[in-house]
């Protein structure tokens, strides 16, 4: 009797993993992928909404409610979020932590370390109602302004939890299905990346079967943290290219996604 090499072995259980379905656990897929877009810029109705169009890809778009490039151009988000795109809150104004290094950007008007939670939340749900305005939705997700979580040690978002399906924070992580924090869903930051490490990452995701959430300010310019049209695009194509691996959905649905698989394992 011939005998199997243990390398042989290992290759039929590595394709049978794959084909029976067992590695496709991002909605029938081997990763998910949600592109998130912060700060409500021009760019992202002038350069992004038509590139993700152009191939069909969906992406969540964490507005500010009072940027000037969300509220001079509420028509045209409203179509954006007519086909299919997720607008989401990102706040009234912004509040960061000035308190913290690096924070000299901070105006004292807008100083998260002396907003009360109680400004905090009716902030967000001021703008939760501003984008329901627009989109007509009830549903929302939030991202918070600079990854600042607390307001004096108290966790900000507790009184207002109830109002929001979820959360992005911006510790870089890939999200794996199990013991996830919904409502500090962690992000890359992109800044500078080429298209070819963008599509690494995404490789990672699939290798490791995660969920990887990409956290995009300026798309060819606008802001200090940008990426080129090129390398935005070149991302945008392989995830095309490859949408029978690989799950793109926004940030809303994939956490919808995560709230029933969990629940249903318990």
């Amino acid at each position: 009797m011939k005998k199997i090499s243990l390398k042989k072995i290992f290759t039929f259980l590595l394709c049978l993993y794959s084909v029976s379905g067992w590695a496709q656990n991002w909605n029938k897929k081997q990763c998910a992928v949600v592109l998130t877009y912060d700060d409500a810029l021009n760019t992202h109705l002038d350069q992004v909404v038509p590139a993700l169009d152009s191939v069909g890809l969906k992406g969540t778009f964490y507005l500010i409610g009072s940027s000037p490039a969300f509220t001079k151009r509420l028509e045209e988000w409203r179509k954006v979020a007519a086909n299919k795109h997720e607008l989401a809150n990102h706040s009234l104004f912004h509040p960061c932590d000035g308190s913290l290094p690096g924070r000299s950007f901070v105006t004292p008007d807008y100083n998260l370390a002396t907003y009360s939670v109680r400004r905090m939340t009716d902030e967000l749900r001021i703008t939760n109602a501003i984008l329901q305005a627009v989109d007509g939705k009830q549903e929302r997700t939030f991202a918070y302004p600079c990854g600042d979580l607390k307001i004096n040690g108290s966790f900000y978002l507790e009184p207002s939890k109830a109002d929001f399906v979820a959360a992005r924070g911006v510790q870089s992580e890939m999200v794996k299905q199990n013991n996830v924090d919904l409502y500090n869903m962690g992000s890359f930051m992109i800044n500078g990346q080429s298209g070819d490490e963008l599509i690494e990452m995404v490789k990672k995701a699939m290798a490791t079967h995660s969920m990887i959430v990409f956290l995009f300010h300026g798309v060819g310019g606008e802001h200090s943290l940008n990426v080129s049209l090129a390398a935005h695009r070149k991302l945008l194509r392989y995830l095309k290219a490859n949408e029978n691996k690989i799950w793109n959905t926004t940030f809303i649905e994939a956490a919808k996604y995560l709230q029933a698989n969990n629940a249903a394992k318990k």
